[in-house]
């Protein structure tokens, strides 16, 4: 399925090519995409979702034909947040669900935070993103989840730039994920050779990176203590009481499902689909799955 994008312009200038499926008055979905892939990663659902709903899909900041300033300070997460709503406004929308995967799954679960008080976010539905609370307390405690993260150290690494510089993102990737299997064998070899094309250009990859760089996350190093230091404690967030659907997929070797310890008290309304014999990318990995349980908890909480 060919799916269309327009350029959307920002109040703040960012561009971002949006893909924007489906009866405009139907009610509205805004799907972030991860690292390091774009729009498409959300195909299926969209291809399953956009008859009923209003799918509105950006690449966003930093990613392919999206803007792409270059400095650090450009992706914190204010920002990041700041382009979905200010992407609603842009297209007319007032309330959405937010459904995020992976860095697209950290935003949404801000912006669902932020949008459960200004009264414009309605449901939130994570795939296989931690809960920012929890992760940050998981990467001192946890040593399958710091060794998991190690990468992240690597990306943030200035001395590592000359490999984005002769070999694009993927000099960057094959450093951080030495010897690990990162899933892409299980993607159509068409999706993944455009997704190879777009870690070419150096702009994009350096901003996709620049999300790791501006995260006020701090992932210690193996040999650092494994208890939190009161300095690096996590932010204190309210709850998230908007109705949540949080989609985990098991086999994720990043984000192994201790990620899930501890969740329902954070977020009390929370139904939890756990995908089995599925790595990371669980929306087009288990594209099946994913409809079924996006299916039966919007239809319930309409």
């Amino acid at each position: 399925m060919s799916m269309a994008q327009t350029r959307i312009t920002l109040a703040s200038g960012i561009e971002l090519d949006v893909v924007d499926a489906g009866p405009r008055d139907a009610p509205a979905l805004i799907f972030l995409h991860g690292f390091p892939e774009s729009h498409r990663t959300w195909r299926h659902q969209i291809a399953h979702l956009s008859g009923r709903y209003r799918c509105i899909a950006p690449d966003q900041r930093g990613y392919r034909g999206s803007s792409k300033p270059q400095d650090v300070a450009s992706y914190t997460p204010d920002k990041l947040i700041g382009d979905v709503f200010q992407l609603a406004d842009a297209l007319g929308v007032g309330t959405f669900t937010i459904v995020g995967h992976d860095w697209g799954g950290a935003i949404a679960w801000g912006t669902a935070l932020m949008g459960q008080l200004n009264g414009r976010v309605t449901r939130a539905v994570i795939a296989n993103a931690p809960h920012p609370v929890g992760f940050s307390r998981l990467v001192w405690t946890n040593r399958h989840q710091r060794e998991s993260s190690q990468y992240m150290r690597v990306f943030r690494d200035v001395a590592n730039d000359q490999l984005i510089r002769d070999f694009g993102l993927a000099g960057m990737l094959m450093k951080g994920f030495e010897g690990r299997e990162m899933g892409e064998d299980k993607i159509e070899p068409a999706e993944r050779e455009q997704l190879t094309r777009e870690w070419e250009n150096r702009d994009a990859a350096f901003a996709m990176i620049n999300w790791y760089r501006a995260s006020p996350l701090y992932v210690p190093a193996m040999d650092e203590p494994y208890e939190m230091p009161a300095d690096k404690a996590p932010p204190v967030l309210p709850p998230l009481t908007i109705p949540t659907l949080v989609i985990w997929a098991l086999e994720d070797l990043a984000l192994p499902p201790e990620n899930l310890d501890g969740l329902a008290d954070m977020v009390p309304n929370m139904t939890l689909v756990e995908v089995p014999d599925c790595g990371h990318f669980v929306p087009w990995e288990a594209p099946g799955a994913v409809n079924a349980a996006l299916d039966e908890f919007l239809g319930r909480t309409e």
